[in-house]
């Protein structure tokens, strides 16, 4: 029977619940640390790379999966006529969807390859939809179309607790690095056109959570919630108060999960990613 195949990787923050429900198909990209090549997902997972970055001089390294990889998953989920849609993380952070295109383009089937211009939970809530749609027999043009209306009214916040990952990273030196550990400073970023983007700063843990749910309050204001979900790499201390506010003043349906080895590399420890879409 044909029908239409979403394809994802493993930076989306889905449940095996939702694997299993949709039919989804998960593409893992590998990371590399200590010497050591692991899958993500398959054989490292998000609280044990933890210990191993704590212990790491360098930083974590990841790496997309081959074009080759997805060739053959996409060959052999279009050999029946099904379409495919092939829905990544942001390219502003890694080569993935650049690598699904690539195998696309050589597939005999036929793909529709998309930036979601995000990360975990933000990239689920378009997989999400995607799925829902495909269930329901919209075309992989209606789908595309909704999708990017999803992508505009996604808001994707990035907390770093530790600045030690972005001195590694190369995206702040040592000095400013010193200062605002003094400072006991919490950089927020966001995702601009998928590129992490620093936005503000708080001086602690509460600060944080009451400055992302008063933007959250400002921005759905009158809107309808679609989804918010929260992820964290050990950050319960800004993740759990944050949840509760959410749910005490309007949304139950908090999705709240521990992020994987390739959002930690670039946040470090006890950072929180903060994310939500409207109607």
């Amino acid at each position: 029977m044909k029908n239409i195949h979403i394809v994802t990787d493993s930076t989306a923050d889905l449940k095996e619940e939702d694997i299993q429900k949709y039919g989804l198909y998960i593409v893992p990209l590998t990371i590399h640390i200590n010497g050591k090549t692991y899958i993500d997902g398959v054989d490292l997972q998000p609280d044990s790379f933890l210990n191993l970055m704590r212990d790491s001089i360098e930083l974590p390294k990841s790496s997309q999966p081959a074009a080759g990889v997805f060739k053959e998953l996409f060959d052999r989920l279009g050999e029946d006529g099904s379409e495919i849609i092939s829905l990544h993380m942001t390219g502003g952070m890694s080569g993935t969807v650049k690598s699904a295109q690539a195998a696309a383009e050589m597939s005999t089937s036929k793909v529709t390859v998309i930036d979601s211009m995000f990360i975990s939970h933000a990239l689920t809530f378009q997989v999400i939809e995607a799925a829902e749609m495909a269930k329901q027999g919209k075309s992989v043009d209606e789908i595309v179309e909704h999708l990017n209306v999803v992508r505009k009214k996604t808001s994707l916040f990035v907390v770093v607790d530790v600045l030690d990952n972005l001195v590694k990273g190369g995206r702040i030196g040592k000095g400013r690095a010193m200062i605002g550990s003094l400072m006991n400073i919490k950089p927020i970023a966001t995702l601009q056109d998928g590129v992490y983007t620093p936005v503000g700063k708080a001086r602690s843990h509460k600060q944080v959570v009451s400055q992302l749910f008063k933007t959250f309050t400002e921005e759905t204001a009158g809107k309808i919630i679609r989804g918010v979900g929260i992820s964290h790499a050990n950050g319960l201390a800004m993740a759990e108060p944050l949840l509760k506010l959410i749910e005490d003043s309007s949304f139950k349906d908090v999705k709240l999960t521990f992020t994987t080895p390739i959002v930690s590399t670039h946040t470090g420890e006890g950072a929180i990613g903060f994310m939500y879409y409207t109607n």
